[in-house]
């Protein structure tokens, strides 16, 4: 018996999907439930399965190919249950060669970007595949090893000999995420009257409070106490007193949310994203920790839904954690205004007169000027600026 294996059902808004990797070939056995493509949209990866176990048949599209719901990917031949016999032999399962072979979408990237032959690598994850860990640990291997350098010096005494005319240069293709990206941060630019404003926090306070309770806070949630969930916690405050600042533009109309659902940028191998950590002003800050840590190690693995990814009211992007000290970030829309959060530094600052060397950090309010004045944005930095120096206010709710 053959079964059809099709493209799933496609999330709202996303009209086809790029097939990415092949994790079995013609001729192999499967099992089900066993992954068999990963397909690539504009917003999430979806992981197409094995219905039940068989033996692939025909596969229809390559890799990279663009298909659309419901199309036919491949058939799977129903293999006969234990004790029945059948005339049918399956098909010989072909050399599938190493099991770096499977490669998922951002260890292609790195191979690609390092040009690393995926062939010399053995793969520690399941059924022997590479993973991104395997390569980068190559990669160190290859700065450490005396070898590569003696390699590197006799390819450099090589070209010595033989000039190379002209400088080297590679073409990756964009993925779908990253043109999605290119296309929203383009649209908040050309459609929102996007102004920034800025202050800057004392973090000392923030700071004491973790040195203090960190080991307890962690012996008692099992996660540690971070900064995020101090930033997410004032926002959801300072939101409550400037509905303004968690409202959007539909159409000819303004739409005030009732409820705080934040969304926090996460850099991945494929691109930045902005899962959604929802009723943030009803979380712990425990429980405000363990939302961002689940949601972060969803995108990194690429098992965030699109229901992760949509509905959010407020960004919080943290340019700190790369070392910036100073950026202006983009709107996400149809949101109205993003915060920004930057590299903590101690700087000289003068306190009651005298000059005192304290962790500063600057904050960077964008919003669309069509909503948002500047007494609203202002006054927003500004209150979640002075929950941020004095937490407590943060418990006592004032």
């Amino acid at each position: 018996m053959t079964l059809q294996i099709m493209v799933p059902d496609l999330p709202e808004s996303v009209s086809d999907a790029t097939i990415g990797t092949w994790h079995k070939k013609t001729g192999e056995r499967i099992k089900a439930g066993e992954l068999l493509v990963d397909l690539e949209t504009d917003k999430v990866i979806l992981e197409v399965p094995a219905p039940q176990d068989g033996i692939i048949g025909d596969i229809f599209f390559d890799s990279g190919s663009v298909v659309q719901a419901r199309q036919l990917l491949a058939e799977l031949q129903e293999v006969p249950a234990s004790g029945e016999e059948t005339t049918e032999k399956p098909a010989p399962a072909p050399d599938t060669g190493d099991a770096s072979d499977i490669l998922t979408p951002s260890v292609r990237r790195i191979l690609a970007e390092e040009e690393v032959d995926p062939s010399v690598l053995q793969g520690s994850g399941r059924d022997g595949r590479l993973t991104r860990q395997d390569v980068l640990a190559h990669l160190q291997r290859q700065t450490n090893d005396p070898s590569a350098t003696t390699a590197l010096i006799a390819t450099v005494d090589s070209a010595t000999e033989t000039p190379v005319s002209g400088r080297e240069e590679k073409r990756v293709p964009m993925t779908r995420l990253r043109k999605r990206i290119a296309e929203r941060l383009l649209e908040a630019k050309n459609t929102t009257a996007m102004l920034t404003t800025f202050n800057e926090v004392n973090m000392q306070p923030i700071m004491q409070i973790r040195s203090k309770y960190q080991e307890q806070f962690e012996k008692r949630h099992g996660i540690k106490l971070g900064f995020m969930s101090f930033y997410v916690k004032a926002v959801s405050e300072a939101l409550k007193r400037y509905p303004e600042i968690n409202a959007s533009i539909d159409e000819n109309d303004i739409l005030y949310h009732n409820y705080f659902d934040i969304s926090i940028a996460v850099s991945t191998d494929r691109g930045l994203v902005t899962p959604v950590l929802r009723n943030c002003d009803e979380l712990s800050l425990a429980e405000i920790e363990k939302g961002i840590k689940l949601l972060a190690d969803k995108a990194r693995d690429g098992k965030l839904s699109v229901e992760d990814l949509t509905g959010g009211t407020f960004t919080i992007t943290n340019g700190g954690v790369f070392g910036s000290l100073m950026s202006t970030p983009i709107i996400n829309p149809p949101q109205s205004a993003i915060l920004g959060m930057h590299k903590i530094q101690d700087r000289p600052m003068a306190v009651d007169g005298q000059v005192v060397i304290l962790p500063m950090m600057y904050l960077a309010l964008s919003y669309d000027h069509r909503i948002i004045d500047g007494r609203e944005s202002v006054g927003f930095l500004v209150h979640v600026k002075s929950l941020l120096e004095d937490p407590t206010r943060l418990l006592l709710d004032i």
